[in-house]
């Protein structure tokens, strides 16, 4: 633990702090924003995801995807597609709102381990980019949409390449026992290639993998375009997606791979097979995690002497539920004094009927802390929006964009009335 400000690498691109100690972002005051739309807040740097939506496109050039799992509502669908992405969208639900934010079908990556035949369906008729086929199963049901409604899938074949991604358990996908995709090691990926190859209801244009998510090895992404590129190479397929997962800092003493040097590792081990295929990616998280912050007020202060101090904010799990899932560490500052020395360690918790609702386990913070007090964690962008729930009937929060010293709202903050909106009496 460090008594030092918080790491520069954690904050958005446009962060400062003046004199006074008091931070803004996108030119905006954190207190200003907090005051203005309440909290909990996601307060996201407008400029930093179009920056990091350029640096993947000028890195993997024209097909490159934005994993929209990582967070995704329409004005971000908007500014991804304006920055010459394309979307990778999981459900019929991420299919909805990309199309609400303007991006074309033609420009969408269908991804999912158990499409039905109704998404399939739906798919195919709007005419999506690629399919990305998971299973034997999907090959069936993509041939039955196809026998009823004469339309022919473009897709993707989704292999398991055996690489072991050094990460969470419960990210890791690219290892054999996964329920994603079809296994090299086993023959299941040529057969599920030359069936698909085979069939009228499918023009395969190449192959996918994603072998994990918050991955900072980038041998590990090598390993798994080297066994992309060989059966690329093989099948003659014009496309080779190696998938997204690159992971982001959290906490201070944490470095991550750039998207830039990332792609120059998987497209040098793609090139040294001598492929011709185009070579295709999906960072998510790269794009929005350090983008995002969330705004916090300190509701309890609670010293427990000889033990520890918990500090309770106006939000949560169900905010944030990464730290309850995976065991995710953040930083926290306070947004009036960000430049404070902090060496008081505490524990900071929401506000749900949970003892395990920790948000930081081992939290520095300057030893005045408040009730009152702007809390911020900062790399909250991603998985932070897009996992929250209404957990104890909380409504969600509102995310804001900022930019040149203008604030956005882009989501507005649910409401008690959307509570009860879908109940049926």
């Amino acid at each position: 633990m460090s008594a030092r400000a918080i790491p520069r690498q954690l904050l958005p691109d446009t962060t400062t702090v003046s004199t006074d100690g008091r931070m803004s972002v996108g030119g905006v005051d954190i207190a200003e924003l907090a005051a203005e739309f309440g909290t909990p807040l996601f307060v996201y740097d407008e400029d930093h995801l179009r920056a990091r939506c350029r640096e993947a496109v000028e890195t993997f050039g024209d097909g490159v995807a934005y994993a929209t799992k990582a967070f995704l509502c329409v004005a971000m669908a908007k500014l991804a597609y304006e920055e010459g992405m394309h979307l990778d969208v999981a459900t019929l639900g991420e299919l909805h709102v990309a199309r609400a934010g303007g991006v074309p079908v033609s420009h969408l990556v269908f991804h999912g381990n158990n499409k039905s035949a109704a998404e399939l369906a739906e798919a195919m008729k709007a005419g999506v980019g690629r399919i990305v086929i998971d299973s034997f199963d999907e090959i069936d049901r993509i041939e039955a949409v196809y026998a009823e409604i004469g339309v022919v899938a473009k897709a993707l074949i989704r292999i398991t390449p055996g690489v072991e991604a050094h990460t969470h358990e419960f990210i890791a996908t690219g290892q054999d026992d996964s329920k994603f995709g079809f296994t090299v090691s086993t023959g299941l990926a040529d057969q599920a290639i030359a069936r698909a190859k085979a069939s009228p209801a499918i023009e395969l244009l190449g192959i996918h993998a994603h072998i994990g998510s918050q991955v900072f090895r980038i041998d590990s992404m090598r390993q798994s375009a080297a066994v992309l590129a060989e059966i690329s190479q093989r099948f003659n397929l014009p496309e080779l997606s190696v998938g997204g997962g690159l992971g982001v800092a959290y906490v201070g003493g944490e470095e991550a791979p750039t998207i830039s040097q990332w792609g120059r590792s998987v497209l040098e081990a793609t090139g040294q097979a001598g492929i011709d295929a185009h070579v295709l990616a999906e960072p998510g998280r790269s794009i929005v995690a350090t983008a995002g912050m969330t705004v916090y007020q300190v509701g309890t202060v609670k010293e427990l002497e000889g033990l520890r101090t918990y500090v309770a904010v106006d939000g949560g799990m169900s905010d944030n539920p990464r730290p309850v899932l995976y065991g995710s560490g953040y930083e926290a500052f306070i947004a009036d004094r960000a430049d404070a020395t902090r060496t008081k360690e505490v524990r900071v918790v929401g506000k749900h009927c949970e003892s395990g609702d920790i948000i930081i386990r081992q939290a520095l913070v300057p030893e005045d802390i408040a009730v009152g007090d702007l809390l911020v964690t900062p790399v909250t962008g991603a998985y932070g929006h897009s996992l929250a729930s209404n957990y104890n009937k909380v409504t969600r929060p509102a995310v804001v964009f900022v930019s040149n010293g203008n604030a956005r709202l882009v989501v507005r903050r649910e409401n008690l009335d959307d509570l009860t909106r879908l109940d049926v009496l």
